[in-house]
């Protein structure tokens, strides 16, 4: 059976890019467009990973990390962040708040795939 993932990012270009990817490595995918979107998409079912852009409209990617993290269905759900971000103290409140990895656009497929099966067995 596929894993299920969570992709989370304000650009469709972006989310059909990182799609591509993983569905050529046969995960199914579910898309959100900011963090409000992915909360209820997880409301629908579990995931098995989340890969979420930061900068979004009406949630971010860390204050989105927070409620998933509040909740006792999804508090275990490996979370990547992929972004634009690279500031030190940027990825350290991401860590502090729950994500598993933090991934720099622009990212290579291979690298993603690779953090991805780091996460999910």
């Amino acid at each position: 059976m596929s894993k299920k993932i969570l992709i989370i990012d304000d650009s469709a270009v972006f989310r059909k890019i990182i799609s591509v990817h993983l569905k050529n490595a046969n995960f199914e995918l579910i898309e959100a467009s900011d963090g409000i979107e992915a909360l209820k998409q997880l409301s629908a079912g579990a995931v098995d990973l989340i890969v979420s852009d930061v900068n979004m409209p009406n949630m971010d990617g860390i204050s989105f990390i927070k409620k998933v993290k509040e909740d006792q269905k999804h508090k275990f759900t490996p979370i990547i962040m992929l972004t634009t971000e690279s500031q030190p103290e940027k990825k350290q409140q991401g860590i502090d708040a729950g994500a598993k990895a933090w991934l720099t656009k622009p990212f290579s497929p291979e690298e993603l795939l690779d953090t991805i099966s780091k996460l999910v067995i």
